[in-house]
């Protein structure tokens, strides 16, 4: 039973709508007082019913208003329950996209069953959940390693979508695609526009294959649970500049987010994993190439919620198995093992409470030690917890070499969207630049970008650049820009914020992307 409204990924999912508003004012963060025994009812109900979708949130997790106000009004129809004390909950049981036997016939509980879980959360938490953080080190601001360049190319209310650094063609090295205008740009090494195309929707994810790039066309950007998106193949002409996406790959997808493509049935042909992030439904889906330009689609799990995949072949028997993070209710890290013949095996690898807001994550051997470990943010805050949250930020679990992950480094930001691990500068271990979608932009807008410096022993000094506090950054990449031998980040302003937020700066008025080029030592 997933119990956020996700906004969107590859980071890219936003905008939601909040849940007070759906509430009448004489009604909402109204609270009766609960009896020792109600509140143990609750919490023997709640082990049952809603963990049987995910795992159990605790009530320390979020404050009691924004349970009894946020939380449990969406939570109450997938039980069956669409009204309770003269109050409607927001559901979309007259969605046609999605099917009548979404949510129940007829409720699962009773009316005083569902009002013993409202008082177990209501009774158990916090009046209001902390605001600091707690650290080791403040967030100073740091120039030292990265020099920050803004382009001149700007426009009013940039919504960028995707940014890549191109380290294949040179002299062509940044790519960012807006949301909103539909359009995919590139720009050279001086940040000047060079060539731009029309996308089919927001575009969200590219693999740079060759000679044609493979990209998620997510349909319609805002949370829905239509089959509007699509993967398309964009082409060069023979100038080298860019063909409007018009061969499309798949359609009929569910807000896809992230492809990727191997050869999973090891046939010699090339197949594609794509993660259909979905809102209320989505899947994580692999497309069989069968030739001719036909594929079959295969749902290896039929729920809302993937973001990304990783590719790897885990146990060494020459087939290549899935790593995927998963948000929306469920939310945790899987591994699909390829048994052959195009089957697999699910198992949940490290699972997260659904008040998360699971954002990315990424593969990286922090220890040096052979196996991959990993690296996860969580952040997604457009939801109907729109509070913020003490556990949101970087977290490190370490790999023990049989895929048991323990939890060893985390780092509070709040609303973090994306973290890639690097050696930034060039001392051969790995740092960790990080951005957030929803920081705390009244108290310490220095959380929308940080830069981890790895001391060794898993000691992150952070720091920051002023200047990123310009832009609302919800993509970022990592790369060469220049071919120095540095690792340059390039970070995407998506201007466009829920009225929730607040903040003293108008990032409509900012440039569509920030470059932070690397200024530190050459690599040895």
């Amino acid at each position: 039973m997933g119990i956020r409204k996700s906004v969107i990924i590859v980071s890219i999912f936003f905008l939601s709508t909040f849940i007070f508003s759906c509430l009448d004012d004489n009604e909402a963060g109204v609270q009766r007082r609960a009896s020792a025994s109600d509140i143990a009812k609750g919490k023997e109900l709640a082990s049952v019913y809603c963990q049987s979708c995910h795992l159990l949130p605790d009530p320390s997790y979020l404050d009691g208003k924004t349970w009894a106000n946020g939380v449990l009004p969406i939570m109450g129809p997938r039980l069956g329950i669409f009204e309770h004390n003269k109050r409607r909950y927001p559901y979309s049981r007259f969605d046609l996209e999605l099917g009548k036997d979404f949510y129940p016939a007829k409720p699962v509980l009773t009316d005083e069953q569902w009002q013993h879980i409202i008082d177990y959360y209501t009774s158990s938490a916090p009046d209001s959940l902390p605001l600091k953080q707690s650290r080791k080190y403040e967030i100073k601001n740091d120039t030292t390693l990265f020099s920050p360049l803004i382009p001149s190319f700007k426009y009013y209310s940039p919504s960028v979508s995707f940014v890549k650094i191109d380290t294949v063609r040179k002299g062509q090295p940044v790519i960012i695609a807006d949301a909103t205008k539909n359009l995919l740009y590139r720009f050279d090494k001086d940040l000047n526009i060079f060539d731009s195309v029309r996308t089919k929707s927001p575009l969200v994810d590219i693999r740079f294959n060759s000679p044609e790039w493979i990209a998620c066309n997510i349909g319609i950007l805002n949370p829905n649970n239509g089959t509007y998106g699509s993967v398309t193949t964009i082409k060069f002409d023979k100038n080298g500049k860019l063909k409007e996406d018009t061969a499309k790959l798949f359609s009929r997808l569910q807000r896809p987010v992230d492809v990727t493509d191997a050869d999973l049935n090891m046939d010699g042909k090339k197949d594609y994993v794509v993660c259909e992030f979905g809102f209320l439904t989505g899947a994580l889906s692999w497309m069989e190439n069968k030739g001719k330009g036909e594929f079959l689609r295969h749902v290896l799990r039929p729920l809302p919620g993937a973001i990304r995949v990783y590719v790897r072949d885990e146990n060494h028997d020459g087939l290549p198995d899935l790593w995927v993070l998963f948000a929306q209710g469920e939310e945790g890290i899987f591994l699909f093992t390829n048994e052959g013949n195009g089957k697999f095996s699910e198992k949940e690898v490290i699972r997260f409470p659904s008040v998360y807001g699971s954002s990315y994550f990424e593969m990286d051997d922090f220890n040096n030690d052979g196996y991959e470990d990993i690296l996860y943010t969580c952040g997604d805050n457009a939801d109907y917890s729109a509070i913020l949250k003490p556990y949101h930020g970087v977290y490190i679990f370490l790999n023990d070499g049989k895929n048991n992950f323990r939890q060893q480094y985390f780092f509070p930001i709040n609303g973090c969207y994306k973290a890639i691990a690097r050696d930034y500068d060039n001392d051969g271990d790995l740092d960790i630049a990080a951005i957030a979608y929803f920081p705390d932009y009244e108290r310490q807008p220095e959380e929308g970008f940080v830069y981890l410096e790895n001391k060794g022993n898993f000691d992150f000094v952070p720091s920051s650049i002023s200047i990123t506090e310009m832009g609302r950054w919800l993509t970022m990449d990592a790369g060469d820009f220049d071919n120095d031998g540095k690792i340059d980040l390039l970070l995407g302003n998506f201007s466009k914020a829920p009225s929730f937020i607040k903040s003293k700066i108008d990032w409509r008025d900012s440039p569509p992307f920030l470059l932070l080029k690397n200024k530190g030592k050459e690599k040895n």
